[in-house]
């Protein structure tokens, strides 16, 4: 199993809008970036752990936990041109942009950006890299077991 953190601008889809969905699953729209793509469709198993980021608003971090929920399909805001994710040049016969679901596991206090950038445990993750701008990244084991254990949560996945 590995561990992944995704990022979501909460206007968009919040771990509130995912508490809310039927069966508190999401398909995770709106990638168009090769490098998280390609976590999707090489990397991604069910029941990977996710920590669900929401990002590009007046208080970005981690808000809760959530689980990846299906294997990769196409992402069907590509060939929708009424979608802001639209991508003329992908055909439904060979899709450029794939998804996986996600579903909640379990919604926590917010563990802020500063917070996480102040912590010496988390200094070598992924997302707290200066540039990095990639909506999906690899957790390390440590990493996924310090968070959980700052935000409480108790992860019982196999």
């Amino acid at each position: 199993m590995r561990h992944w953190l995704m990022k979501s601008e909460p206007d968009e889809a919040s771990i509130d809008h995912l508490a809310a969905a039927p069966g508190q699953c999401l398909p995770w729209t709106g990638v168009r970036n090769y490098q998280a793509r390609n976590f999707m469709r090489d990397e991604m198993r069910v029941g990977d752990g996710v920590l669900f980021y929401h990002s590009s608003c007046p208080a970005p971090g981690i808000a809760g936990i959530a689980e990846v929920a299906s294997t990769p399909y196409p992402d069907p805001t590509q060939f929708d041109p009424a979608s802001p994710y639209h991508d003329p040049k992908s055909r439904r016969e060979d899709p450029r942009w794939l998804l996986v679901d996600v579903r909640l596991v379990a919604r926590t206090a917010l563990l802020p950006l500063a917070a996480m950038r102040e912590d010496p445990a988390l200094a070598d993750m992924a997302t707290l890299r200066r540039g990095n701008r990639l909506s999906i990244t690899p957790v390390t084991p440590g990493e996924w077991a310090h968070v959980l254990e700052r935000l409480q949560v108790r992860w019982a996945r196999a």
